[in-house]
């Protein structure tokens, strides 16, 4: 029995060429739409067993139609096509248990392979989303850094923004950004963008 599978994205020769290519390798799409409203309406009236979505779309993102189906309990399995590679996106999505989170520069074969996977009750996150290469290691617990420091590494750990951080303890913005700086130093990350957000998303269980 093909597997029956619903794709959205609103690029129109992406999902022309994403159907083509799930019809080839003997997959039944039973639907597309160009936006996540309607998206979520086909899932709603049909829930095919996968829908494969892009995370930005007009309307609903990817990620809202998930967070929709989870609180409905639809039990249409979801992957996550995007560009964005920030974890705390994936994050966001492993807490709605979406079962598949890919960039859109993946091969075709890995494609096949995270449907394999999620058909299988199992989840598949794209290796390319979590970088190796901080300097922070997984078991490393951070040292010396002062409660608000402590505060402000959760606060980003959950995919806050300066200026959310800055609302949240009544301080400058850029007395949150010379913390930030402070911690990175400590904690000896590298000084490009978002390496600490990656390090936070990385180590949860050890600053909480």
């Amino acid at each position: 029995m093909k597997q029956k599978i619903f794709i959205a994205d609103d690029h129109p020769l992406f999902l022309k060429g994403l159907k083509g290519f799930l019809e080839e390798n003997n997959f039944d799409v039973i639907g597309e739409a160009p936006n996540g409203e309607l998206a979520l309406k086909f899932i709603q009236e049909i829930e095919p067993h996968l829908a494969i979505l892009d995370l930005d779309m007009p309307g609903l993102s990817g990620l809202e139609v998930a967070k929709m189906c989870h609180e409905k309990e639809i039990q249409t399995k979801i992957i996550l096509l995007t560009f964005h590679k920030e974890s705390y996106i994936y994050q966001q999505a492993k807490s709605l248990n979406i079962s598949g989170y890919m960039t859109k520069d993946f091969d075709l074969e890995e494609l096949l392979d995270c449907i394999d996977l999620v058909s299988k009750n199992e989840t598949y996150l794209n290796e390319k989303i979590l970088p190796e290469n901080l300097s922070g290691k997984l078991n490393d617990k951070p040292v010396n850094l002062t409660p608000t420091e402590i505060k402000i590494i959760r606060y980003i750990a959950d995919g806050l923004t300066t200026k959310d951080i800055s609302g949240i303890l009544f301080i400058a913005e850029r007395t949150v950004d010379k913390h930030r700086s402070n911690i990175i130093k400590k904690l000896d990350l590298d000084k490009k963008h978002n390496s600490l957000l990656l390090w936070a998303q990385k180590n949860k269980e050890i600053i909480y």
